[in-house]
């Protein structure tokens, strides 16, 4: 059975391109335009991975990250950050909060298969 990653970003340009890269993988690809549909996404259909940007209206990626990590039902789940913020106190808080990998935009689809492939065996 196909692993699930919900790809959480604002532009959907980006959700396009990754989503593009992950079904090329062999996986199934739900998004989301902000962590609050996210989080109802999540809810529905179970995930293998969260790949999420930061900054988005409603609801940021640091916010679902502290969501799923404070949740039990969901604090397993492997969570990426691809954003185009390139702060090193941004990184850092997400290495805090739990998240396994940060990647900044525009991304290479080969480093993100990689890293994908590293939390969805």
């Amino acid at each position: 059975m196909a692993k699930t990653v919900l790809v959480v970003d604002d532009s959907s340009t980006a959700r396009k391109f990754v989503t593009f890269a992950l079904r090329a993988q062999g996986l199934t690809v739900l998004t989301a335009c902000d962590g609050l549909e996210a989080l109802e996404k999540i809810a529905q259909t179970p995930v293998d991975l969260v790949i999420t940007d930061l900054n988005m209206p409603k609801m940021d990626g640091i916010c679902l990250v502290q969501a799923l990590r404070s949740d039990p039902e969901y604090a397993h789940i492997p969570i990426l950050v691809l954003s185009s913020l390139e702060d090193a106190e941004l990184v850092s808080q997400s290495q805090q909060l739990g998240v396994q990998a940060y990647l900044t935009k525009p991304f290479d689809a080969q480093r993100l298969q990689y890293e994908v492939s590293k939390f969805i065996s």
